[in-house]
């Protein structure tokens, strides 16, 4: 996508309202996916968010939430307590559930501590360690944590097929790897012509904000462990952000199906 075309789509969402004319705009602009759109809309609020975030990161307020969770939980009908807290209280649906995640776990595990931040996060990611049942299923319900892990799956079963050998971010922090890529080729293979050792997967829109945060704090890093390697925006991102090939950061809207070497192809 340009980036011409991305500000059109921020300037109509906001002389709309982001939840409202999501329709119109698949209309508008039906070579991008609506799963595109959505990613968009999704980010723009979150920006919108970060701007109050202080106010709902305070000590007294995050308790609040998590109290005002416990009583909702505990009446008899089962309607989600954290997406309608989310709602009234105008903050992300993943922002608010990884607060209440964060002080359900210093009351219960940590001795009113607050949780390594890495444990919260691998519980966001994969809400069956959340032991708790009933928080369990609020917290899938708001941050749709298997979006994530589905593309992660259809990643993996592309470079299955291929014959591509790789480990994955678990079999990584098992060898004691603290930063890591969803994947590690065992082998490096070509794109585009360009070497790749590392796949990263974004279920998400690549946009300006959420790429040059992710180059800061996790490309650069896998770029200075583990060589060049590949970025995978499944929604999409700003063609003109692509700009570091020549420094081993290569952007994808998919595994590619041509345009790739791989060792066996080489002795063809």
């Amino acid at each position: 996508m340009k980036l011409a075309t991305y500000r059109e789509i921020l300037e109509y969402m906001h002389s709309c309202g982001t939840r409202e004319c999501l329709k119109t705009l698949a209309k508008k602009y039906p070579e991008h996916s609506y799963n595109t759109l959505v990613s968009i809309c999704g980010q723009d609020y979150q920006k919108k968010t970060r701007k109050s975030h202080h106010k709902h990161h305070k000590p007294e307020v995050m308790e609040e939430y998590y109290q005002r969770y416990l009583s909702g939980v505990c009446k008899p009908h089962k309607e989600p307590v954290l997406l309608h807290l989310a709602e009234e209280v105008d903050l992300s649906h993943s922002l608010l559930a990884r607060i209440v995640l964060e002080r359900h776990l210093a009351h219960n595990k940590y001795e009113g501590n607050n949780p390594p931040k890495s444990v919260v996060s691998q519980m966001m990611k994969d809400t069956s360690k959340i032991e708790d049942v009933a928080l369990s299923f609020e917290v899938k319900q708001l941050c749709y944590s298997s979006v994530g892990s589905e593309y992660e799956y259809i990643l993996r079963e592309k470079l299955h097929n291929r014959g591509i050998a790789f480990i994955d971010e678990d079999e990584m922090r098992s060898r004691g790897y603290d930063k890591t890529p969803d994947i590690k080729l065992e082998v490096p293979i070509a794109v585009d012509g360009q070497v790749v050792n590392w796949i990263e997967s974004k279920a998400s829109f690549g946009d300006e904000y959420s790429h040059n945060t992710y180059l800061k704090d996790q490309f650069w890093s896998y770029w200075n462990r583990f060589g060049p390697g590949m970025v995978i925006y499944w929604f999409g991102f700003i063609e003109e952000l692509d700009i570091h090939r020549d420094r081993g950061i290569l952007l994808k809207e998919d595994f590619p199906d041509d345009d790739i070497v791989t060792l066996q192809d080489t002795f063809k």
